[in-house]
């Protein structure tokens, strides 16, 4: 796949919340996916512009593990994590419980759990459900939801915080 040619990776606008990020500052994500285990630990952005080779083995990382399904993955997701990150002071990675879901995954999950929208931002790429192993839930919550960058959902019996880059909304799931 080629993803800098198919979005004009310089070209995607910021929104309001990324604008505080130094466009000149690397961009690191550290990215744990749970049922793979497969890891990403790579620079995505630098010398103000996305990398798209590190963006296409992120977007890998968060494939669909279901599937195998692989859908390009918001780089401002990255930039979300990214700042969430740096507001925690962690080294660790995220753990990836769910990354993009394919429809059919989704469709599966949904009739299974009222806890999974019909149109979910993991089909459109833009989700992520994940935790931070030594930091407290509550503390990844606050973060998300402090950052103000989409949607955030917070789970504590299922142990994960939501965080997407839709509309900015907050929910409690089980």
């Amino acid at each position: 796949m080629t993803f800098g040619a198919a979005v004009g990776l310089t070209a995607i606008a910021a929104p309001a919340w990324a604008r505080q990020l130094d466009i000149w500052e690397p961009r690191r994500a550290i990215l744990d996916n749970l049922h793979t285990g497969e890891a990403f630990n790579e620079v995505y952005y630098a010398n103000g512009s996305y990398l798209p080779d590190a963006l296409a083995e992120a977007t890998r990382v968060m494939r669909d593990w279901r599937t195998g399904e692989e859908r390009f993955i918001d780089p401002t997701l990255f930039d979300a994590l990214h700042a969430i990150r740096d507001r925690l002071e962690s080294p660790r990675p995220f753990q990836v419980i769910s990354g993009y879901r394919s429809p059919k995954t989704n469709a599966t999950l949904n009739r299974r759990s009222s806890g999974v929208a019909e149109n979910s931002q993991h089909v459109l790429g833009k989700a992520i459900d994940v935790r931070i192993e030594g930091v407290e839930l509550s503390n990844l919550r606050s973060a998300a939801l402090d950052l103000a960058a989409g949607g955030v959902g917070y789970y504590p019996r299922s142990n994960f915080v939501h965080v997407d880059t839709g509309r900015v909304r907050q929910w409690r799931g089980a």
